[in-house]
């Protein structure tokens, strides 16, 4: 097994992230880069990264409202990166609860070695026994505890679906975004004996009644022609 550290960059300069991941690699961490707030928290969703560096600056989410979503979802140490040398940033930083800052312009090294001190004061065993979870807009998804929270009232929906309705939306809940052809899901999700693709729409449409009859409208979505994604 891997056990590589992934460190997930959010920077809108495309420079700056470009510099920080270099050093990052050099340094023997795995990375992924993220230019807005918005694709920071669908890439820490989907890879549940060891710590984020986190910009506050940033298109369609800044770097305060990705800091406090993260802090809902999680405990994932969070870096830092501000512009402003002056106390007001560092203790809204601190106080939203990250675990360290970085001003600007700084030494990338000095990014790497913060990076590391926050990973060994954290504890590697911290990250490696985090529950896997995929966030939705509209459900929680804890694929190792077998449960599927809803959003808006928090109730969990598991019970409420057959194995063969669970392992679906737990493939689909991935990759939101991804279709899935009735193949895919066929061969990943059904049981052996069951070998029409069209018996994958029986499977949908159970399961998206269920889910409506929930709460969640919408899901999963159909696409003509394709199959099926989970969607936004």
């Amino acid at each position: 097994m891997n056990m590589t550290p992934l460190i997930l960059l959010a920077e809108d300069d495309a420079e700056i992230a470009d510099i920080v991941i270099a050093y990052l690699k050099q340094s023997g961490f795995e990375t992924l880069h993220a230019a807005n707030g918005k694709q920071a928290l669908d890439l820490y969703d989907k890879t549940q990264p060891a710590l984020v560096i986190l910009d506050i600056r940033m298109p369609l989410m800044d770097g305060w409202q990705v800091l406090t979503e993260l802090r809902r979802r999680g405990d994932t140490p969070v870096l830092m990166l501000t512009a402003n040398d002056d106390n007001t940033d560092k203790l809204s930083a601190l106080r939203i609860g990250a675990d360290d800052y970085v001003v600007k312009p700084f030494n990338p090294a000095e990014v790497v070695a913060r990076t590391q001190a926050i990973l060994r004061r954290t504890g590697n065993s911290q990250v490696k026994n985090k529950p896997r979870v995929t966030v939705h807009n509209q459900i929680e998804f804890y694929h190792d505890e077998h449960r599927i929270i809803l959003r808006h009232s928090g109730e969990d929906i598991a019970s409420r679906l057959t194995s063969t309705e669970f392992r679906i939306l737990e493939r689909l809940a991935e990759a939101p975004r991804k279709v899935f052809s009735r193949l895919e899901i066929l061969e990943s999700c059904l049981p052996q004996g069951e070998t029409l693709e069209r018996t994958v729409d029986s499977h949908i449409s159970k399961l998206r009644k269920k889910l409506e009859d929930a709460g969640v409208p919408g899901i999963p979505e159909s696409v003509r022609g394709f199959g099926y994604r989970l969607g936004d």
